[in-house]
């Protein structure tokens, strides 16, 4: 028999927990008012201060959550339950990220069709974040393989499509360069206001030859472009799908290099935008940091190299202009476009050294054997620091433009066509990597920055130095700094026609298009004459057709000559329609686009989505948009002086692995939309927090294969050594790894609401440590959390009779000084996202009123309050039991007595030439004058100053020293 039947044990919190779930959903207490539209409340809106809370998109991964997962969500629920409670209008929502190739492998494996398993997940995963007691509107919840979603993603994709960018429009901000319609570039052209390219009349043109001039200027466009092709899969993979092995993540499969056609999305013309507004909005600097390298702006100059023999230039970017004197050779990447052209077609030069080679006959051979051999590597693999180099001569010899040398001209893998032009000019004496190609292949070395003394002769010197050997008959460098050198030589290679000072980026246009089914469909049909046209709007969406199979139709997965088809083109009463796209052509046959978006599309704006799921008739209405999503009055902190604040979420929490391009993509997409009107905000992010990650222990066995954690047993280890871990009778090894599948450590939340319930989960994973920081998962640990609650629901329930055991009677001081304190304290570490500071506090708090015969209502409601943003069920249900009809939700949080905050009295020391030598008792405010005045007088001061003082060193209020004369 349970001796104390209302003791608060997991399965009684389980039960509190669900029911209050349940009044929450049925009383729509996240409900959040906006001022327009069909959820308006105007009354409810006016004059409080609003706060948007995200988290990032989450995928509905068929395994569930596991306890690394809900950190962040806890952590934005336990922030907007505490800003709820200050009087503020709170919108947290939460939606699905759900397009996504591990739903489509799946389906090519059994069949099922992917949205029927990611529907399945999604249901678990709603089912795990509800039982989690998460604070969201969930009216709002979105996915994005809703046809009602994607017909808004495909809408956002003719904006930008139907965009170009202007580098002359003068924006709101003060500054140049904004997305425009194309039609404002149609009519430039046809008023001759614009030159054509070719400089014929625009209506001159065939309908063809103007759709090539204006896809040379839009926003979106398709290019033949080097991609990752993965046969195996059949689609092409982004970079980050790729294994250092150049192989795919998912699958194992090899990839190549292959030029297709590609959707591409412009987001270079972005470039100096993205990274110059990163100084207005409020992130961490390491996040910045990445964005900015990733973006990769740098200055230099374009250097053009005529190839010997051919009326062609190889042209190079370089931030070093100035040691062009000392570039001895070139080095194009495999994918160069001017190769093919530029190889020799005869056999190896005279006077070639075998290295260059590679064995082969000819320099066609070679090429075309090396071309091969690179298209199976990743860039990553390519560009691995400390890589044996290769590569092999083209026959191919171009002109140095300063000194009029003939250097032979190599392709090399570690020159990427994605970077700058695709092609080097090779210094190696100031390039640690053209250091040791030139070493390997015998190439000269010519220093033209004199080194610091005691440098290695044998090695490249990359620092700053006077140039040496930099001279012609026009021209010297000799004895010059780096600044002035490179601005001299940029000088006088822009009169010369050589080249000219430009700016580079690093980042490249976006690949925007995969060879799947499980993905947006394009909303773009082609005509019999290959011109792509828009859909118009009223199409929309073009929603996904069922398929026969979702299998790859690439037979061979090591065939790197194989071609894509993508599932939707085994689809032929889908693809070829006939539509009147009402641009008077009347009725006509087109051919639909059969690659789909790759699944960033929708999580490029659908923080945007949750603004106003319901409106139908566009993406969102400007009044709820300005409201949730307008400028502030004030920058953020730091913002450079006179900028205008750039709007966005005020929070949006998630793991730095999407701190580059999932940001960086939102933000491009957002400023198109901006540019274009749609929207007051010029920043999707206002504020950025990225959370750690929860790690757990992970064990392997003599092969290095990992075991199931939760199968592990620990014996002490003999004579008090380390602990023996065992796995079925046999020694494992641990280790420390990221909660995940592979490492076979899941822990799931459903395990932890069984043993603990959800309040006591929250209250764990919010006090292991500052959020930003990774942490150890520690399931045994757990019960710590419980006992706290444990504690505060006997200071306020009998666990007997279970009724309530306040007394309502007044505070002592002592007691009214450590509740106000921690209310003031709490409130503080709330709102600075420090939830394990609050809990330690309110450890504390609680601690003290269980020391007490009976707690005061006025202790024991303060304390609930104050709980209720971490563990909202059990406070929910006190505050119930307290006497309350309504949710604590809205209730004031707790404000701190000014008073109680000052301590009366503090102990001061008081020190005579620094050695102590008395201690008082003073207020705590004392001033300086006051309290220098006090000491001065006290006898043993007095003693010691006969002769005077020399100086008074005073720390009001703890701490004095004299110093006699």
């Amino acid at each position: 028999m349970n001796e104390t039947p209302h003791r608060y044990t997991a399965e009684l919190a389980g039960q509190i927990e669900v029911a209050w779930q349940d009044r929450w959903q049925e009383w729509g207490t996240f409900h959040a008012p906006n001022p327009a539209g069909p959820w308006a409340e105007p009354e409810k809106v006016a004059g409080r201060e609003k706060l948007l809370v995200l988290d990032m998109f989450p995928y509905p991964s068929g395994a569930g959550l596991h306890v690394g997962h809900p950190l962040g969500y806890i952590a934005t629920d336990v922030f907007a339950r505490y800003n709820r409670m200050t009087g503020k209008n709170v919108l947290h929502c939460l939606g699905y990220d759900a397009f996504g190739l591990p739903a489509e492998q799946y389906a090519v494996q059994t069949g099922q069709h992917p949205r029927k398993t990611t529907e399945e997940n999604m249901v678990n995963m709603k089912r795990q974040l509800r039982r989690l007691g998460l604070g969201h509107d969930d009216r709002r919840t979105i996915a994005t393989i809703d046809p009602d979603y994607y017909r808004w993603t495909q809408w956002i994709f003719l904006q930008i499509y139907n965009s170009w960018y202007d580098p002359e429009a003068e924006r709101e901000d003060g500054g140049r360069g904004a997305a425009r319609p194309i039609a404002e570039l149609v009519e430039q052209f046809a008023n001759g206001e614009r030159p054509t390219p070719n400089g014929r009349d625009w209506v001159a043109l065939s309908a063809s030859e103007q759709s090539a001039i204006l896809d040379g200027y839009r926003l979106a466009y398709t290019s033949e472009a080097p991609v990752n092709w993965c046969p195996g899969l059949g689609t092409v993979l982004s970079n980050e799908e790729v294994t250092n092995e150049g192989r795919s993540e998912r699958g194992n499969y090899p990839v190549f290099k292959r030029n297709l056609r590609q959707w591409m999305m412009r987001i270079t013309a972005y470039a100096d935008r993205l990274a110059d507004d990163l100084d207005r909005v409020d992130w961490p600097e390491k996040v910045k940091l990445m964005q900015r390298n990733w973006i990769g702006r740098s200055q230099g100059a374009r250097v053009s190299f005529p190839v010997v023999g051919q009326d062609a230039s190889i042209d190079v970017f370089t931030t070093r202009p100035d040691t062009l004197f000392g570039a001895t050779f070139m080095v194009v990447a495999p994918e160069h476009p001017l190769l093919d052209s530029i190889v020799s077609q005869g056999d190896w030069p005279a006077g070639t050294k075998e290295a260059w080679t590679g064995g082969a006959a000819t320099p066609k051979e070679a090429v075309a054997a090396y071309q091969l051999q690179a298209s199976r590597k990743s860039e990553v693999e390519r560009q691995t620091e400390g890589k044996d180099k290769t590569g092999v001569f083209t026959g191919a010899f171009a002109t140095n433009p300063v000194n009029g040398e003939q250097v032979p001209v190599f392709v090399a893998d570690y020159v990427l066509m994605g970077y700058g032009t695709g092609a080097i000019m090779a210094v190696p004496a100031q390039d640690n990597r053209d250091w040791e190609y030139a070493t390997k292949f015998e190439l000269p070395i010519i220093r033209t920055v004199q080194p610091a003394e005691g440098h290695p002769e044998d090695e490249a010197y990359t620092g700053d130095g006077p140039a040496i050997n930099s001279s012609n008959d026009e021209i010297s460098l000799d004895g010059m700094g780096v600044a002035e050198a490179k601005s001299t030589i940029i000088a006088w290679l822009e009169a010369k026609g050589f080249g000219e000072g430009t700016v580079s980026y690093k980042l490249r246009d976006w690949l925007f298009s995969r060879q799947r089914y499980w993905g947006e469909p394009f909303p773009i049909v082609f005509d019999e004459e290959g011109n792509a046209h828009a859909v118009p709007e009223s199409m929309l969406p073009v929603s996904l057709p069922d398929v026969p199979d979702y299998s790859p139709k690439t037979f061979d997965p090591d065939d790197a000559a194989s071609s894509p088809e993508p599932p939707l083109s085994r689809v032929p009463e889908w693809v070829e329609v006939e539509l009147d796209l009402g641009d008077g052509r009347g009725v006509q046959k087109y051919r639909r686009e059969t690659n789909t978006m790759p699944n960033w599309a929708g999580s490029c704006w659908y923080y945007l989505r949750y603004l106003d799921p319901a409106n139908t008739e566009a993406l969102v209405d400007p009044e709820n948009e300005a409201y949730w999503m307008g400028p502030h009055a004030t920058p953020v902190a730091g913002a450079p002086a006179g900028v205008q604040d750039p709007g966005g979420v005020d929070l949006y929490v998630g793991g730095v692995e999407h701190a580059v391009l999932h940001l960086l993509y939102a933000r491009f997409w957002h400023k198109v939309l901006h540019d274009l009107g749609h929207l007051s905000s010029d920043e999707p992010f206002r504020k950025y927090f990225s959370q750690g990650y929860i790690q757990a222990y992970a064990y392997t066995d003599e092969r290095g294969q990992y075991v199931p954690a939760a199968e592990v047993e620990e014996t002490a280890g003999e004579y008090g050594g380390d602990p023996i871990y065992s796995w079925r009778g046999q020694p494992v090894n641990r280790e420390y790894g990221k909660i995940g599948k592979s490492l076979k450590n899941v822990v799931s939340p459903d395990e932890m609401y069984e043993a603990y319930g959800a309040d006591t989960f929250r209250v764990y994973e919010m006090g292991m440590g500052p959020l930003e920081l990774s942490r150890p998962w520690e399931t045994r640990a757990v019960v710590g959390s419980q006992r706290f609650l444990q504690r505060l629901w006997r200071n306020v329930v009998d666990e007997e009779t279970g009724e309530v055991r306040v007394v309502e009677a007044p505070l002592d001081a002592d007691t009214a000084r450590v509740l106000h304190k921690t209310i003031d304290a709490v409130g503080r570490d709330y709102a600075a996202l420090s939830f394990n500071t609050a809990i330690a506090r309110l450890i504390e708090l609680n601690n003290a009123l269980t020391k007490l015969d009976a707690v005061p209502r006025e202790a024991a409601e303060k304390i609930v309050l104050m709980v209720a943003p971490l563990a909202p069920h059990i406070a929910e249900e006190l505050w119930s039991r307290l006497g309350h009809d309504e949710t604590l939700a809205f209730a004031p949080f707790p404000k701190a007595d000014a008073s109680m905050l000052v301590e009366e009295t503090v102990t001061c020391v008081v020190q005579i030439k620094g050695k102590v030598r008395d201690r008082i008792e003073v207020p705590a405010d004392i001033s300086e004058d006051d309290l220098r005045e006090q000491v001065l007088a006290l006898p043993k001061v007095v003693a010691a100053t006969e002769n005077g003082v020399r100086t008074v060193i005073v720390r009001a209020p703890k701490l004095v020293n004299v110093v006699p004369a």
